[in-house]
């Protein structure tokens, strides 16, 4: 019987990928480099340690990957971020899952400060039993290393009891690496056929599908 999910954020509980994918093009613009939105926006799901060396060689990570990843924060904080909406219903999902005894954590490559907004636009900061940032993990998405963070606090739960719930195929790929099982969510805009392809055992649109559709949520969680 599932007793825990582990939601990714971006994507998955708020509608922030454009915005990042705008914040990184304009930061990357601020360093001499114009790459196509599309391009970047495939990317969003993971870390600024597995993002970069997508678009730049190791000599200029070396030289202004640090700069360019404190510019592109500045610059989400200060265009973008009031933009960010959650999806409808995340706050009904979480206290569905809560009603039902299941704990919730929070596994998400933005960092700790970016991540407490986040809770804040989703409606959740009173909802959830545990986060984990990627102040908290040494690699990113598609690394395994955020979701082994999050595993962590669940003391007591085995991998067989918890489903991760995420949009991109960079959360199925790193929760295959844990050895958990991940449901997708469309509204990132990744392909479903991309999701399903990274290992994803079930496909819903939104918090508000899953939380419309719960017992066959509960039906697949359960088949851990």
């Amino acid at each position: 019987m599932v007793k825990a999910v582990i939601f990714d954020m971006d994507g998955t509980l708020i509608d922030s990928v454009d915005q990042h994918a705008k914040a990184w093009q304009d930061a990357f613009r601020g360093f001499g480099h114009d790459f196509e939105l599309k391009a970047i926006r495939d990317q969003i799901g993971k870390g600024g340690d597995q993002l970069l060396p997508v678009f730049l060689d190791r000599q200029e990570i070396d030289q202004k990957g640090s700069d360019l990843e404190k510019h592109r924060g500045k610059i989400l904080k200060e265009r973008y971020l009031s933009q960010i909406k959650a999806f409808p219903e995340v706050p009904a999902l979480f206290e569905r899952l809560r009603s039902n005894g299941i704990k919730t954590v929070l596994a998400s490559s933005a960092k700790a400060d970016e991540l407490k907004t986040y809770q804040e636009i989703a409606g959740i900061e009173e909802l959830t039993d545990a986060e984990t940032s990627s102040d908290d993990a040494e690699k990113s998405k598609p690394h395994p290393d955020i979701f082994q963070a999050a595993m962590s606090k669940l003391e007591g739960i085995r991998e067989s009891e918890v489903v991760v719930i995420g949009d991109t195929p960079y959360d199925a790929e790193a929760a295959s690496k844990a050895g958990l099982r991940t449901i997708g969510f469309r509204c990132g805009g990744f392909p479903e056929a991309s999701l399903r392809e990274a290992g994803c055992v079930a496909i819903f649109d939104d918090p508000a599908d899953l939380l419309a559709h719960f017992n066959r949520f509960i039906s697949v969680a359960d088949e851990g």
